[in-house]
């Protein structure tokens, strides 16, 4: 009897690093294919090694894990691409979603990459592209800016620039400024635009405000702030 074809997909190689999207939310959002990397990989690099070392106690996995995060960002992507180079498996993953979407992830790519190192995607929860297909604004085209800088200026200048712009804008805000930015986005670009600011995507209060700024403000305001916000502004003539 032949023994069962194996997935090489689900099987790490070695000296190959996977750039591994885990759940916003959602525990069950995890991709067979994800848990699969992450369970036989030499090595798990994370933003918070509690954070992904509990989701991994979860799944019944038990991995090494390396802090990987903003602050030693610069010089952990050298350590783990040199690490990879040695013919060691690294997956990389961020607290939650895509890693290098606004979160750690780029510099140990682009390490990997001038040393012409493989790097596999194993895509999955992103909570930017999970907004933009639920939300009903125009997804012909975007611009992601992730998270603005924290002063008020730099943000209505921001919106300012792209007063004008054809396609869909696309951030991320805090639960400490979103009020403040939403309340901009009325003063800068009108009460009639039509945004969408979403909390909780995947999670138990998941929820979309979609509409008029000036609506969408005054909906905001007058619920819960905490969470981690996806904001989306339509191009000034769309309706909806």
């Amino acid at each position: 009897m032949n023994a069962p074809a194996v997935n090489p997909s689900l099987t790490p190689q070695p000296g190959h690093l996977y750039v591994v999207a885990t759940p916003i939310g959602n525990l069950a959002d995890l991709t067979d294919r994800a848990k699969a990397i992450l369970g036989a990989v030499d090595l798990v690099a994370c933003e918070d090694t509690r954070t992904t070392g509990a989701m991994l106690t979860r799944l019944g996995l038990h991995r090494e894990l390396a802090a990987y995060h903003e602050h030693n960002e610069t010089e952990a992507a050298d350590r783990l691409a040199e690490f990879i180079a040695n013919g060691k498996s690294v997956a990389v993953v961020s607290d939650a979603g895509t890693p290098g979407l606004s979160d750690p992830g780029f510099r140990i790519v682009r390490a990997c990459r001038r040393r012409s190192l493989p790097v596999i995607p194993v895509p999955g929860a992103c909570a930017l592209t999970a907004v933009l297909s639920a939300a009903g604004l125009p997804t012909n085209g975007f611009l992601f800016a992730g998270f603005l800088p924290p002063k008020s200026a730099a943000r209505i200048g921001f919106l300012t620039k792209y007063r004008d712009f054809d396609y869909t804008l696309a951030l991320y805000e805090s639960c400490h400024r979103i009020d403040k930015f939403a309340a901009e986005i009325v003063a800068t670009l009108g009460p009639d635009r039509v945004i969408c600011i979403a909390k909780e995507v995947t999670k138990l209060h998941e929820t979309f405000h979609v509409g008029l700024a000036s609506e969408v403000l005054a909906k905001l305001t007058a619920g819960s702030l905490k969470g981690e916000f996806v904001v989306l502004i339509a191009p000034k003539d769309f309706t909806l």
